[in-house]
């Protein structure tokens, strides 16, 4: 169902592509606890730019970084890659903010998830 009309990955995929990235990365390294815990990260902002087209059944590979850390906010950058492309496919960026689960406001990001972010940061 990735493929389009137009026989490539629709836009609306690589989207899904960034915060599949993201999320498996705050998961697996206890950025936060995205499902009980008392912090968790909501979307701010995605953005992407389309270099070229992948499509169905293509090998996709995701790279993230860390742009910019904040008080309550990561910037990660991404790329998406086809198969062993050295160039992006595409290449955008998604912002996280970090906020306590019963009202949903912006928290500070707690030190241990900034340790962990601050091993993928280019800061």
């Amino acid at each position: 169902m990735d493929n389009d009309v137009f026989r490539h990955v629709n836009n609306v995929t690589y989207f899904s592509f960034f915060d599949t990235a993201v999320t498996y990365f705050e998961m697996s390294h206890g950025v936060a606890d995205l499902l009980d815990g008392p912090v968790h990260c909501v979307v701010a902002e995605v953005a992407c730019r389309y270099h070229s087209s992948i499509a169905w059944p293509d090998r996709v590979a995701v790279g993230i970084r860390v742009a910019r850390i904040g008080g309550s906010s990561v910037r990660y950058e991404i790329g998406i890659f086809r198969g062993d492309a050295e160039t992006a496919a595409a290449e955008g960026h998604f912002v996280h903010v970090f906020v306590t689960r019963g009202d949903q406001r912006p928290t500070p990001i707690p030190a241990a998830a900034r340790a962990v972010l601050q091993t993928i940061s280019i800061e």
